[in-house]
């Protein structure tokens, strides 16, 4: 691991410090060990280390480092289990002292260091700090759910994102129907696939970070809702229709996702394998679902009446539906 330069004599007393790779600290600067692998701890860091001042402060990623020892009294453990900060003297501090003592060197956060020497406000701070600690590891977890994302190829990415941004709108066109419809039993239909639905987002969503899915959600929603709502103005033949046009769609869009993941497995480490099979086959549980939902509506259809120019124009807005289902899906790959 790179070490500091030789300390003058005048501080010779001073032990060397380890830095990153390609780190060059000012002599006798403080020295911070954080846990690199957190993406909480990593991100405050960034922060510090962008502010002004930051470049005279030594940082050290404990998580990056082989062996035991970070220098005298400091494992590689205990350096990951808290924030530590060495002093210029050698003396070593840990938890909230050291946020203050890094807060202390950073102009912009200098009137933070102020308001932690008031009488019992480094209790407060530590109290706060070690709550923090028992909950890291819950955090930790909840971002790592989103590991497998981050690992996936950028095409596969951007179909989840339309599988996000479809589950949304499918939500809403039953939410549209439920608005407008009287028959009780396109209603009770409705429901019923609205809770499918609802499931499907769920399980999409738990796939899809926050920071992945489409920036256009509000349209999507909204184009959802008047995709369900203008049919069931016709009456339920016209909805079915509708239903049967967008599931017709969306079973050629999954039936394609898992041909790209089949093709995909093959070439994929073995260590990232799983995560691939079990997306395939959450995939195909909903494509499962949304078959189920086409071929009901597609019989109901022959249950229900609708003449005149109302069939004709049924016909024509469940074309539409399809063309703009198309349109929407390759926007979303991409906003």
């Amino acid at each position: 691991m790179p070490q500091s330069p030789s300390p003058s004599p005048s501080r010779s007393q001073s032990p060397a410090l380890p830095t990153l790779p390609g780190a060059t600290p000012a002599d006798g600067a403080a020295c911070v060990y954080f846990d690199g692998a957190c993406p909480l701890c990593s991100r405050e860091i960034a922060t510090y280390r962008g502010a002004r001042g930051g470049d005279q402060l030594q940082w050290v990623d404990a998580a990056a480092c082989e062996g035991a020892a970070l220098g005298p009294a400091l494992t590689r453990e205990a350096a990951l289990a808290r924030l530590h900060v060495r002093l210029p003297d050698g003396r070593l501090i840990s938890g909230a002292r050291a946020f203050v003592a890094i807060w202390e060197q950073l102009p912009a956060f200098r009137a933070l260091a102020l308001l932690a020497r008031i009488p019992g406000a480094g209790w407060v701070m530590e109290g706060a700090y070690r709550a923090f600690l028992r909950l890291r590891p819950l955090w930790r977890s909840a971002l790592a759910d989103t590991a497998p994302w981050a690992g996936w190829p950028a095409a596969l990415r951007r179909e989840l994102r339309t599988d996000h941004a479809g589950e949304a709108g499918a939500v809403m066109i039953y939410r549209g129907v439920l608005a407008l419809a009287r028959d009780a039993g396109l209603r009770e239909f409705a429901r019923h696939h609205l809770e499918t639905e609802a499931r499907h987002l769920s399980l999409i969503e738990a796939q899809v970070p926050r920071a992945g899915r489409s920036r256009l959600l509000p349209l999507w929603r909204l184009a959802g809702w008047l995709t369900g709502a203008l049919p069931a103005c016709l009456g339920p033949r016209a909805v079915y229709a509708t239903i049967e046009a967008v599931e017709i769609f969306v079973d050629h869009h999954y039936a394609a996702q898992l041909d790209q993941i089949d093709a995909l497995l093959p070439d994929t480490p073995a260590e990232a394998r799983p995560a691939l099979r079990a997306l395939r086959a959450l995939l195909a549980d909903c494509q499962r679902d949304e078959q189920a939902h086409r071929d009901e509506a597609r019989a109901r259809q022959a249950h229900a009446t609708l003449t005149g120019p109302a069939r004709w124009l049924a016909a024509g807005w469940a074309a539409v539906v399809g063309t703009g289902s198309a349109g929407a899906v390759r926007v979303s790959r991409w906003l």
